[in-house]
């Protein structure tokens, strides 16, 4: 059995505020980038007579199978949720950047909670699956409803919206990692942003182009603005895609976009054109 685990782009992310419990209150808009081949790890797994994790692919090298690995602590859920052992073979093939703000390895566990939910036919409603998800992570139940989605709390509440279509698109990974945790940590160094949350939007109208979290990547780690630079240059609109290092730009058509492409290749480890 395979499932394919799609990267997302945050269109939308708000900071309203911290809370008591240390976390961040956010709003965020983000699309599932399904169909993107090069930015889809895959998951594949079939019953066996215990419990083992193959990594492979372009972006595996430096990840570890161990207790933390989001794809097991999935499996584990799974497991308790069944009340009993889900032993399987899973080869999980990576392709998705690691720290570049795409959401990876959310995207790995919700299609493990996925795969041993059909592997096994344990028949889990989504509603039960979306829980498991966020104790998993505040990313990951977004990946099992697919499309676009309203995220609300740390992001682990969602909801569906209709679907908005999405402008030519460039992505550039710079070849930087950037842990999420530093750039909420220094928030409070930049200055908090105004906390204005979504508009309401008619149908199929895009969000605001806007991600909170930019100034403090950026103050983490400095060489994110010269991707910034430079998409601006190519007459990009660039946006940080979550805490980075990855950068987004739409452009006016799709013409604008490939001479972009062409411009910037071989000054960033890797692009990929979205639309």
């Amino acid at each position: 059995m395979r499932i394919p685990a799609p990267a997302k782009l945050n269109r939308f992310l708000a900071v309203l505020g911290r809370r008591h419990d240390g976390f961040h209150d956010l709003e965020l808009v983000t699309t599932v980038l399904e169909g993107v081949e090069d930015l889809t790890d895959v998951l594949e797994g079939e019953e066996a007579e215990h419990l083992s994790l193959e990594l492979h692919g372009p972006t595996a090298e430096g990840l570890t199978v161990d207790d933390d690995n989001l794809v097991l602590r999935a499996w584990r859920l799974l497991e308790r949720e069944a009340g009993r052992s889900l032993p399987a073979k899973l080869r999980l093939e990576k392709r998705i950047p690691h720290g570049a703000g795409l959401g990876g390895g959310s995207s790995d566990a919700a299609s493990a909670l996925r795969l041993g939910n059909d592997l096994f036919r344990l028949g889990l409603p989504m509603s039960t699956l979306l829980g498991r998800a966020a104790a998993l992570g505040s990313d990951v139940p977004l990946f099992l409803l697919g499309g676009t989605v309203l995220g609300l709390g740390r992001g682990e509440r969602v909801m569906p919206l209709r679907p908005i279509p999405l402008e030519p698109m460039l992505l550039v990974h710079p070849g930087l990692h950037v842990a999420t945790p530093n750039v909420y940590r220094a928030l409070p160094q930049v200055g908090y942003p105004m906390p204005d949350p979504c508009p309401s939007l008619a149908s199929g109208e895009a969000p605001p182009w806007r991600n909170d979290l930019t100034g403090a990547a950026i103050w983490v780690c400095p060489p994110l603005a010269e991707v910034r630079e430079a998409l601006a240059a190519c007459e990009g609109e660039p946006l940080l895609c979550g805490s980075g290092s990855c950068w987004a730009a739409r452009f006016p058509d799709g013409a604008t976009r490939d001479r972009a492409f062409d411009a910037l290749q071989g000054r960033f480890a890797r692009l990929w054109k979205v639309s």
